[in-house]
């Protein structure tokens, strides 16, 4: 596939140019590569190396992402592309996204498109690396899927410019915003290689502002990134900012990577950070990654019902009227779309 034309970038002296995609705005030397090792300075001109190149595609449950207010039940058509903006010493998908051969196989956006409509999909996630450094290919692919009846969502690290979340939000209908470490700055810099956090926030609130549907995640590192005080500011930050019936899920950290020999987050731990979010005042706090935990399931806010109970990936019990409310005391639940009940009970890769 031949090079193509990076989004979001301003020509400097000496044939240099500045990316604008991701927070680290990388100025990028003739013959060059950023940070991510997918956009690379050609004469001056910024090109991305990974579009329509897909190094994973498969059908997953939306709760995979996780998104538990959007769309329930219904499955989408997960691509990735190479390449990430961040070093996550703990990363699940690392052989995808430290590569330094920016591998992959030719899967263009209509055929992605035409492969979730085939899947019985609902909508498209860009996910598994980081969709910030292929917007062009997530881009040119979500334009597609709206105007073939399918939603659009992102599990991104949130690492973005606000201009580049601008970019794609007229097609981005829902997003994961991942933090990791109760989003402390140390944990990021010693851990994930990078300099600061503060790109996340402003990322978020342009994606809110636009009308995206967002949900939070935060990784719980056992002894280096499981901070209360960390956990209580973030759930704080997300109530003040995003509001309080946002979704936040508290995942579970397993080890992998570079990081082996930290063991995973104990349950206990996870049910302590998961009072302290609630106590900061958010409505809906989920724990990731403990299938079977009561703390999956969906509760009225104010009366306490069990609306939604999940195992894993799965919704076995489903207690919403049709207008989302519950039916004991009537509270609004903020749910947007519809629930789906799928036929497809187990995700599948297509490669």
């Amino acid at each position: 596939m031949s090079l193509h034309e990076a989004m979001l970038y301003e020509k400097q002296e000496e044939n240099k140019v500045k990316c604008c995609l991701c927070a680290r705005r990388c100025l990028i030397s003739d013959g060059s590569s950023g940070f991510c090792l997918v956009r690379k300075n050609q004469a001056g001109i910024l090109y991305t190396l990974n579009y329509g190149k897909a190094v994973s595609a498969g059908v997953d449950p939306i709760g995979k992402k996780p998104l538990s207010h959007f769309n329930p039940g219904a499955l989408v058509m997960s691509v990735a592309a190479a390449g990430c903006n961040f070093r996550c010493q703990f990363c699940d998908n690392w052989m995808i996204s430290q590569d330094h051969e920016v591998a992959g196989r030719p899967f263009p956006p209509e055929e992605i498109v035409r492969s979730a409509l085939n899947g019985e999909c609902q909508g498209i996630s860009y996910t598994y690396t980081e969709p910030t450094i292929f917007m062009e290919y997530a881009y040119d692919t979500s334009k597609l899927a709206h105007e073939a009846g399918l939603f659009n969502t992102f599990v991104t690290n949130g690492y973005m410019t606000p201009e580049a979340a601008k970019t794609i939000s007229p097609f981005l209908d829902a997003a994961t915003v991942d933090f990791k470490g109760g989003a402390d700055p140390d944990f990021y810099k010693s851990f994930s290689a990078v300099p600061n956090v503060e790109a996340i926030y402003d990322a978020l609130k342009e994606l809110k502002l636009d009308g995206v549907h967002v949900e939070i995640t935060n990784l719980v590192v056992p002894k280096i990134g499981d901070s209360m005080d960390r956990i209580k500011e973030l759930a704080t930050w997300i109530k003040e900012y995003l509001g309080p019936d946002t979704p936040f899920h508290l995942l579970r950290f397993h080890p992998d990577y570079k990081m082996t020999s930290v063991s995973a987050t104990g349950v206990e731990e996870l049910e302590k950070a998961y009072m302290t979010a609630k106590q900061a005042g958010l409505n809906y706090v989920y724990l990731g990654n403990v299938p079977g935990h009561p703390s999956e399931n969906t509760y009225c806010p104010n009366c306490n019902e069990l609306l939604i109970k999940r195992y894993g990936f799965e919704i076995t019990q489903w207690n919403l009227t049709s207008d989302m409310r519950c039916p004991v005391c009537g509270q609004q639940i903020p749910i947007k779309g519809k629930f789906y009940q799928s036929n497809v009970r187990f995700p599948y890769s297509l490669f």
